[in-house]
């Protein structure tokens, strides 16, 4: 028996292409709560939470125990061949969440879970048209990387890519330096002009957009601009998409983000949460439209999987049994404290976010985004055992996504490593 002497990332290396894009070379071998414990036994706090996937934090008891009882029930029937009971609960329960009225398509991931509804918009519209948003990140496969717009690197080599998608801003308003209604008006603007010089409104299948941008900065839009689109699609019939992979379950602090804007989508895809790391993802639509989806025009073999769903079904239960109000709580009482940070850091431009969904961005002494700044800390703060994950189009914000399950003591764990990050 031969001791192994390489470390998880070499081994990787030696047998997986560099494609992905990795945060870190930690290897982990265990995760419990807030904590992963690393390959060399080290104990680390996660504030990534898998890319906010672990919303009730690595491996919860409630989790587990439903996953594998579902184990020893059902592991696999397949969605286009028979129904089975928390395949068809966890869409009951999706469809009350979100006011009723509603139907429920079961896929694997959040790039997949896009890719059924802006098939479906095109479908149920017989419209050829998308509008996406700059800064927006909707996924990696053919279409969904057309839709994304944060990084031409990811488009590079693959164009020509999905036809008759179009881009608007997104209120951006640290950036443009305007007004939040200046910054509103020139956001709104670039849709008319979109209208105007491009595509007819009555081309137009869907606007698709993240209620929170993830990727492109962690930007909270202004109520008025989502409460404007809604007006828009409403008045020329065009479907509006809230993506909500990384903003559902509880990340902002409600159940789903379009709650902070009372504006309801016609379509939601929902993702990472949604199984607290089981894979899994859901289209939820209008029952309407869904009834226009008809029988044969898309599918999948794995979506809706009987232990990814029992899981789901647990982490909602655990979000409506005290954890969404944890995660406002805890939400305020991190901002608080990275406030009081920025009072002595003046390289702190901005602290944005809802509920456990937070950005902090960092600018130079001349007002430049500072991604170097942000790099280090990062890498800093791992060090001294803390996960941090970055984001934003010039990879100046680091982006705060603890757990639902965060106490007070681990903010306070965070923030003294960040400041003595900082101070090195």
């Amino acid at each position: 028996m031969t001791t192994q002497t390489k470390s998880l990332f070499e081994r990787a290396n030696a047998v997986m292409p560099p494609v992905a894009s990795r945060a870190t070379t930690l290897g982990v071998v265990k995760g419990e709560g807030s904590y992963l414990w690393g390959e060399d036994g080290k104990k680390y706090l996660d504030f990534a939470s898998g890319v906010a996937v672990t919303n009730v934090g690595h491996n919860h008891p409630l989790v587990v125990e439903r996953a594998k009882a579902q184990i020893d029930t059902l592991i696999h029937g397949g969605h286009n061949v028979v129904y089975y009971p928390v395949y068809v609960e966890l869409a009951e329960k999706l469809n009350e969440l979100n006011g009723g009225n509603c139907k429920v398509y079961f896929s694997n991931s959040g790039a997949e879970v896009n890719e059924g509804a802006i098939k479906m918009a095109k479908k149920v519209t017989k419209r050829p048209g998308i509008i996406s948003f700059k800064r927006s990140f909707h996924g990696r496969t053919l279409a969904t990387t057309t839709l994304t717009a944060s990084n031409s690197q990811y488009r590079k080599d693959y164009e020509g890519l999905l036809p008759s998608v179009y881009y608007a801003e997104y209120p951006y308003a640290l950036r443009t330096g305007l007004s939040e209604e200046e910054e509103v008006k020139r956001c709104l603007h670039s849709l008319e002009e979109i209208f105007r010089f491009l595509i007819a409104p009555d081309q137009v299948a869907a606007i698709i957009l993240e209620p929170v941008q993830g990727e492109g900065g962690y930007i909270v839009p202004p109520k008025a601009f989502v409460e404007e689109l809604r007006r828009i699609c409403d008045q020329h019939g065009i479907l509006l998409i809230f993506d909500e992979i990384q903003t559902g379950f509880g990340r902002t602090g409600k159940m789903f983000a379009w709650q902070h804007f009372d504006v309801k989508p016609d379509i939601l895809t929902l993702a990472k949460g949604i199984a607290n790391g089981f894979p899994l993802s859901a289209l939820v639509a209008r029952a309407d439209l869904m009834d226009q989806w008809t029988a044969g025009t898309h599918g999948g073999t794995y979506g809706g999987n009987p232990v990814a769903c029992a899981a789901s079904l647990a982490v909602i239960e655990l979000l409506e049994g005290g954890l969404l109000e944890n995660a406002v709580k805890m939400g305020a009482y991190f901002m608080e404290e990275l406030r009081k940070l920025q009072a002595n850091v003046p390289t702190i431009k901005d602290i944005r976010g809802l509920g456990l969904m937070i950005g902090v961005e960092f600018i130079t002494a001349d007002g430049k985004p500072d991604a170097a700044a942000v790099s280090a800390l990062q890498k800093k703060a791992l060090e001294k055992g803390l996960i941090l994950l970055t984001c934003g189009t010039d990879k100046n914000v680091i982006r705060f996504i603890p757990p639902t399950t965060v106490t007070k003591a681990e903010i306070d764990e965070a923030m003294a490593i960040i400041k003595s990050s900082l101070a090195e």
